[in-house]
C-alpha cells in the first residue's frame, strides 16, 4: 500500500480518504462507480496512474459511503449527501480549495459540486462520464428503460461472483493484460456489496444534471477516448457543448478506465490542464459572483382573510409564530434567510433535497397554528448581491410557489432531477406557463420524503 487510510466524519458516516504528493495545488479524485483506496494500489496501471498524479500535486482520493473502506449505509446517497462528504474530506485533508476529477458516474456529483460551491473548486476534470444515464426525447444516446432494467438485474443476480467481476473488468478495461485485469475484478468485487452496486446503478438512472451545466463557472476539461461506447462519446460532447468554455479532448483508444492502456496520456492531459489553470489564475483568490442555489418561497393562504378574522394584535402574535417556526426549521434543515415579507420568507439551500425537507416541515408544522403555507422551490444559477442572492431563478422560484395549493410544496423539474436517490415521491403538475419567465415549465409536487 502507498498511503495512509484516514477517516473524515461526515454527518454519523465515516469516510475513508488517502492523500499522497506534494505539489503546489490540491485534486480531488472523485471515483467511478465503486472504488476502494487500499486495493487499488494493487492494480497496476491505477497504482501508476495515482503516482503520477501525485507527482505534480496533492491527490486526495475517497471512498463514496457505502463502498471500499468507507461506512456501509442503508440504502444510497443522493448527489447532494456525497457533496457533503466530499467537503467532509476536504475538510480533514486540510484542503480549502480543489481540483476535482469526476470520472464516469463521479461526474454528475463533480458537476453540482463545483457549481453549488465554486468557492472551493478551482478547475474541473470530467473523464469519460455524463449528465444523464437515460434516454429522453432531448438526450437520444441515452440508455433506454429495458436495458436500464436488464442493468440492475444483472446486478440483483450476479454481483460479486468472481464470473461478474471478471467480465466488469473486461468491459472496463479490454487492452489491459490479464494480470492488470484479475486485479481489477478483485477490487471491484470488493468494493461495494450487492445490495450497495444495486442502490447506487438505480440512483444514477434517475440523475439528470443537465440544467445545472451553464452555471458552472470554473475552468472545466472533458476527456473521453475515442473509441468509447457510444453513450461515453456522446454525454462527454454533450457536457462540453453546454459548460461555457469547456475544452473537449478526446484521446486514442477504447478503454473506459482511465488508468488502463495508455493511462500516460490521460495523465498528461490532466497535468497540462490543471498546471495551466493554476498558473494562470487558480492561484488568486477566487471573485466568487455566482452560484448554484435552490430558491424556497412560501407564503401564508388566505393571509388578508385570516388578519381580518383575527385583528391586528392577534394577527401579529400568529405572524410571530409563524415566524419563529420557519426560523428554526431554516436552521435545521441549513438554510439561509433572505427576505421576510409580510407573511412570507424567501431563503435559499446549497441543496435541493434539504430544500424540498424543509418546505414539508413548514408546511406541516405551521397547521398546529390554525393556518395553510404554500411553498415552491427552484434550483438555478443565482447572482450574489451583498448578503443576497437575485436573477431569474429568483423569480421562477416565486412563481413555482404561486403555484402551489394550501399547504402544497411544487418544485420545478430541475429541483425533481437533482434528488435522484433521495426517497422523495412527486406527482406530475404538467406544463405550466410561469407569469414572466419564457417557455413552459414542467412542475410537480412533493407527495413524500
Amino acid at each position: 500500500m502507498e498511503a495512509e487510510t484516514r477517516y473524515a466524519r461526515s454527518g454519523d458516516v465515516s469516510i475513508a480518504y488517502q492523500v499522497t504528493g506534494a505539489g503546489p495545488f490540491d485534486v480531488v479524485h472523485v471515483p467511478p462507480f465503486v472504488s476502494h483506496v487500499e486495493l487499488a494500489w494493487d492494480v497496476p496501471g491505477i497504482a501508476a496512474f495515482n503516482r503520477r498524479l501525485s507527482s505534480f500535486c496533492r491527490l486526495i482520493r475517497f471512498d463514496k459511503r457505502g463502498t471500499g473502506m468507507s461506512d456501509r449505509v442503508s440504502g444510497m446517497p443522493t448527489l447532494e449527501t456525497r457533496m457533503d462528504d466530499v467537503r467532509a474530506v476536504m475538510d480533514a485533508a486540510g484542503s480549502e480549495r480543489a481540483a476535482l476529477i469526476g470520472v464516469s458516474e463521479g461526474g454528475p456529483m463533480s458537476i453540482l459540486f463545483a457549481a453549488t460551491y465554486p468557492e472551493r473548486a478551482w478547475a474541473l476534470a470530467l473523464c469519460g462520464t455524463f449528465p444523464r444515464e437515460r434516454w429522453a426525447p432531448d438526450y437520444p444516446f441515452g440508455i433506454r428503460d429495458e436495458e436500464a432494467r436488464r442493468e440492475d438485474e444483472e446486478i440483483e443476480r450476479s454481483w460479486g461472483t468472481p464470473e461478474d467481476a471478471a467480465a466488469a473488468a473486461q468491459s472496463l478495461a479490454p487492452s489491459a493484460s490479464a494480470e492488470e485485469q484479475q486485479a481489477l475484478a478483485t477490487m471491484i468485487r470488493q468494493s461495494a456489496s450487492p445490495g450497495a452496486a444495486l442502490a447506487l446503478s438505480r440512483m444514477n438512472h434517475e440523475i439528470d444534471v443537465r440544467n445545472v451545466l451553464p452555471a458552472i463557472r470554473v475552468p472545466t476539461l472533458v476527456l473521453n477516448r475515442d473509441a468509447e461506447d457510444p453513450f461515453i462519446r456522446q454525454g462527454s460532447a454533450h457536457l462540453a457543448q453546454h459548460i461555457p468554455g469547456a475544452r473537449h479532448v478526446e484521446l486514442p483508444g477504447a478503454d473506459h478506465a482511465i488508468s488502463a492502456a495508455d493511462w500516460e496520456s490521460y495523465a498528461r492531459a490532466l497535468e497540462e490542464f490543471l498546471l495551466g489553470v493554476w498558473d494562470e489564475e487558480a492561484s488568486a483568490e477566487p471573485e466568487i459572483d455566482r452560484v448554484l442555489a435552490t430558491i424556497l418561497f412560501t407564503d401564508i393562504v388566505g393571509s388578508t382573510a385570516k388578519a381580518v378574522e383575527l385583528g391586528d394584535a392577534r394577527w401579529r402574535e400568529l405572524l410571530e409564530d409563524h415566524h419563529s417556526t420557519v426560523r428554526r426549521l431554516l436552521l435545521r434543515y441549513r438554510g439561509t434567510e433572505l427576505d421576510t415579507a409580510g407573511d412570507g420568507f424567501f431563503a435559499s439551500f446549497d441543496g435541493p433535497a434539504r430544500g424540498i425537507h424543509c418546505a414539508r416541515a413548514i408546511t406541516e408544522s405551521v397547521r398546529d397554528l390554525g393556518i395553510e403555507v404554500r411553498a415552491g422551490l427552484h434550483t438555478g444559477e443565482c447572482e450574489r448581491m451583498d448578503a443576497k442572492v437575485g436573477g431569474i431563478a429568483v423569480h421562477i422560484g416565486a412563481r413555482v410557489a404561486a403555484e402551489a395549493g394550501p399547504g402544497e410544496v411544487v418544485v420545478s423539474s430541475t429541483v425533481k432531477d437533482l434528488v435522484a436517490g433521495s426517497g422523495i415521491a412527486f406527482r406530475d403538475r404538467g406544463a405550466a406557463e410561469l407569469k414572466g419567465v419564457p417557455g413552459e415549465w414542467r412542475l410537480f409536487a412533493v407527495e413524500g420524503g
